[in-house]
């Protein structure tokens, strides 16, 4: 048997970090190629202008990819992290780097898509959005409670016994792995507060939480949701057993020393993994929703029932910023029918009633669909038609037939983007405008390339709706030729 050689892996010193690639990576050009860096937990991150010297991990034809082992010289656009989890939790990865610089490589994430993906003809693209504030901007965390707790280099090398449970995030990369968080700045009063309460608890009366590996245990998830404009709060645990006794018991000490709850829920999940959209959420306190309210230019604000698995947009002040940019662009005159596609629990479609016609919101999910009924009923919006259904199935020529052709489409897709039946229909329908709200700019600028046959791009406004991530949400107009 021919024994394996080991390569003594590839160094380089002294190397000058250039920017960042579109998933947060950093970059360095040399003349072999493009190296992606990444950021290794624990460490304090690799910014653009950092002098490191690096280790190769792996080697690919177009490119290599490798860790900084060190750093020589601090870049001038580094920025003291805020947080004492940055380099092992896996937010907030961007705290290191300045504000306005984080939306500078935001931006030009956009137009390096944009430009080389969608290869269209684009008009100047507005700066992007800030967002404001940078910190405590969630209404909605999920936090793990596992078995399975992440150690310090200290606490590896111990021989003491050590407890295993953990409420707090995942580890990058690592399932089984949960960082327990002390403070965390993405989510407002009291989510910390809770958090720790439950943790506390767990700890104080020897609960069990889930083992990922050995899937045994009880409590398995922690929900919080804040509504910003109403203050109320929901929290939503899942469990992996019916326990009444636990269940109750933790129950009891959250609604009192959290009264401000407003809704307090649990799930109970038996199956092996934590998704829980398609299980039933048992209201065991206060309302089954919260409310959020959002001011769409009428006498009195819009105000949406959001419940455990309603989608809504997690930086509800940025999402006013965005729907307004979505809003202008589809340039509505009050005598247009506009389709609002992956409507969701309907925020767009509402947002934009009452300066149009009719609206059609079509939405896979049929929970949502639900949502968005009770929302429109809940505003007296009686414009709107709000339709359940796979999006590359439904947009037929029947569909338009029975509901109207569109005169303005809006599609705000997931992150995959529109499947290219859904781009090639909305060719046929051939709207006067499509206002395309995306979350990957990747899949957006693919589509723009499909919708090129007859649309030009009229229009571009980055906005900013998670500081800190490489996360950028992008807003396209498109006028047809």
């Amino acid at each position: 048997m021919r024994r394996k050689i080991h390569k003594t892996p590839e160094r380089l010193a002294g190397v000058r970090i250039d920017t960042v690639a579109a998933e947060g990576k950093c970059i360095v050009r040399t003349d072999e190629g493009v190296i992606f860096v990444e950021n290794p937990t624990g460490g304090p991150g690799v910014a653009p202008g950092d002098v490191v010297d690096l280790r190769i991990t792996n080697s690919k034809k177009q490119y290599r990819e490798a860790v900084a082992e060190r750093v020589h010289e601090w870049s001038s656009l580094r920025a003291e992290p805020f947080c004492e989890h940055f380099g092992t939790c896996g937010g907030c990865k961007w705290q290191h780097i300045q504000y306005p610089e984080q939306l500078s490589f935001k931006h030009q994430q956009v137009v390096d898509h944009l430009t080389r993906i969608g290869k269209v003809a684009l008009p100047t693209i507005l700066p992007i959005m800030a967002a404001h504030p940078t910190q405590y901007y969630r209404n909605k965390l999920e936090f793990t409670c596992a078995e399975g707790r992440w150690l310090t280099s200290t606490e590896v090398r111990t021989d003491e016994p050590i407890d295993q449970r953990a409420v707090g995030f995942h580890v990058p990369g690592r399932f089984d792995k949960v960082l327990p968080i002390q403070h965390c700045y993405l989510q407002p009063d009291p989510s910390n507060a809770i958090r720790l309460a439950v943790a506390d608890y767990v700890y104080q009366n020897g609960m069990t939480l889930y083992n990922l590996k050995l899937h045994t245990g009880y409590l398995r998830t922690l929900i919080i949701r804040t509504a910003d404009t109403t203050q109320q709060l929901m929290v939503t645990l899942q469990v992996a057993q019916d326990n009444p006794e636990l269940l109750n018991g933790l129950m009891n000490h959250l609604a009192a020393l959290f009264p401000q709850i407003t809704s307090l829920n649990y799930i109970l999940n038996t199956k092996k993994n934590d998704s829980y959209q398609d299980q039933e959420v048992i209201n065991w306190a206060g309302k089954p929703y919260i409310e959020e309210q959002m001011d769409a230019g009428g006498t009195v604000p819009l105000t949406f029932r959001v419940g455990p698995k309603s989608f809504y947009q997690t930086n509800a002040q940025q999402a006013y910023n965005l729907y307004k940019v979505a809003r202008e662009f589809a340039g509505l005159t009050g005598q247009e029918r506009v389709y609002d596609l992956y409507t969701g629990t309907g925020t767009i479609a509402l947002f934009v009633a009452r300066l149009a016609k009719h609206v059609v919101g079509v939405e896979y999910v049929e929970a949502s669909v639900a949502d968005a009924r009770v929302n429109a009923e809940v505003n007296g919006i009686t414009n709107t038609t709000f339709v359940a259904g796979d999006m590359k199935d439904i947009l037929t020529d029947d569909f338009f037939a029975q509901h109207g052709r569109p005169d303005v489409v809006i599609t705000d897709p997931p992150r995959a983007g529109m499947d290219e039946a859904v781009t090639r229909q909305l060719l046929k329908a051939a709207p006067e405008r499509i206002v395309y709200v995306s979350c990957n700019t990747a899949t957006q600028a693919r589509d723009l390339g499909i919708l090129d046959e007859g649309y030009i791009v009229t229009g571009v406004q980055p906005v900013d709706m998670f500081p800190h991530t490489h996360h950028v949400e992008n807003v396209v107009v498109l006028t047809r030729r």
